[in-house]
């Protein structure tokens, strides 16, 4: 799915256009945390019907805004939405099933939250990392989390959080409920600067590696700077075929 638009913020054009052809419910959906070393991947789900009007001013890319213009974003982006929410997947998820099961596993939690069922959903990205896999019966784990779970049609559409307005609010959502576990996970696991760096890469966050090694809390599958790959490994039972 693409877009063309010369607005240089987002808009409900797309959304309107598929309200048009006969998908009622729109469901914009976007990622945050998947890049990080620590801490979950959390999905944003925002929903708008026919009669939600422009989202409110200044919803747009979560990355592009300060920390302090996307908290006061949320009760408004609240308020306009006919539905919302935030799912997450744990780094032992990560782990053990990888980022693009966990990624999944984190969008279906946010859409079984909705109070609503989805007509189509607009994924960020030209990947659908959402839709249920062929292979899905060979994960136990993920096999359950789809059971209850309507399925709806995805469009991928890329830079969609810069152009649907839907997009862009559930980056901002799940951006602030992300950043606000990270904050309290620091007070539980002091030492990694997470209050700053909310597990991304960052020099203070590279240099607690070295000298404590990964906590409970680090994605250890992966090449974590400062940890050799064994010390990082150690206690994840991978178990994906």
């Amino acid at each position: 799915m693409t877009a063309n638009t010369t607005s240089g913020k987002p808009s409900l054009r797309v959304e309107r256009e598929l309200q048009r052809a006969g998908y009622r419910l729109v469901a914009g959906m976007d990622e945050v945390g998947r890049g990080a070393l620590a801490g979950p991947v959390s999905v944003g789900v925002v929903v708008i019907d026919e009669a939600c009007r422009s989202a409110p001013v200044g919803v747009k890319d979560s990355k592009l805004l300060s920390h302090q213009v996307r908290e006061r974003l949320v009760p408004k982006i609240q308020r306009w939405a006919t539905a919302y929410a935030v799912g997450h997947a744990s780094p032992q998820e990560i782990d053990q099933y990888g980022i693009m099961v966990a990624l999944r596993f984190a969008g279906t939690r946010a859409l079984a939250a909705l109070s609503v069922t989805p007509d189509l959903i607009i994924l960020d990205g030209n990947h659908d990392w959402l839709t249920n896999p062929a292979r899905v019966g060979l994960l136990g784990l993920a096999e359950s989390e789809d059971r209850g779970v309507p399925c709806a049609p995805v469009r991928t559409m890329v830079k969609a959080d810069l152009f649907c307005s839907s997009v862009a609010g559930a980056s901002v959502l799940a951006k602030v409920e992300r950043d606000t576990l990270m904050v309290a996970l620091a007070a539980e696991v002091p030492g990694y600067a997470w209050e700053l760096n909310k597990g991304y890469s960052a020099p203070e966050h590279f240099a607690a590696l070295a000298s404590h090694g990964p906590s409970v809390h680090h994605r250890r599958s992966w090449r974590l700077p400062g940890v050799s790959q064994r010390a990082g490994m150690d206690h994840v039972a991978m178990t994906v075929p």
